[in-house]
């Protein structure tokens, strides 16, 4: 058998064994895999490029936004969430998404004047994607099909949750708001046990 043949079965052998739990994975190289996500390439509201891992120990809620939306007002508590946490370890980003009946047409520098006019924004906002359908943004695919909590984005301000090691830790629909208790106790435990 040739040297490559002999390498490929070797590496599939190894990965099956990893696959069946017979010999362990290294743990950096099954961190590494679960928080691949937190690379994916993002690019700010201003045009910068960053990614998730910038916010490395961090608690952080993810939110696709929408300007003409019946839950638009969730700016205020997304606000007001940050300002009363983010001493203390939060962080909010925002997605604005045009997926759910063209309720987000604006341009990036529009969103954001929007959003600072009406809401006084301060909180981290990402430049505009789609979070479902063909064209849907890397990260969403992510959080849709392969986090701990699976399953399309409903519609306008679906939250995710992030604890400090970038794990999904919590899923909230549009009609939870911000400042709801399961919203905010689960932000505290999160934020306590980084705090140990």
């Amino acid at each position: 058998m040739k040297g490559t043949a002999m390498a490929a079965l070797l590496a599939l052998f190894s990965a099956v064994c990893v696959a069946q739990n017979t010999i362990p994975a290294k743990p950096e190289t099954v961190a590494r895999m679960k928080n691949d996500y937190l690379h994916i390439p993002l690019q700010t509201i201003a045009g910068q490029s960053t990614t998730l891992s910038a916010y490395a120990g961090k608690v952080i809620l993810l939110v696709n936004t929408a300007s003409k939306c019946g839950y638009t007002p969730q700016y205020a508590g997304l606000e007001a969430l940050y300002k009363k946490y983010r001493d203390r370890g939060l962080v909010v980003i925002g997605f604005p998404a045009n997926n759910f009946k063209d309720q987000e047409p604006g341009t990036n520098a529009e969103i954001l004047q929007f959003c600072q006019a009406n809401y006084g924004v301060d909180f981290p906002m990402m430049s505009k994607i789609s979070v479902k359908g063909a064209d849907e943004h890397p990260l969403y695919r992510y959080l849709t099909t392969e986090s701990p909590y699976p399953g399309e984005i409903t519609w306008n301000f679906n939250k995710f949750l992030l604890d400090r090691e970038g794990r999904v830790v919590a899923r909230f629909d549009s009609k939870v708001t911000p400042e709801d208790p399961q919203v905010t106790a689960k932000i505290e435990e999160l934020l306590a046990a980084g705090s140990k």
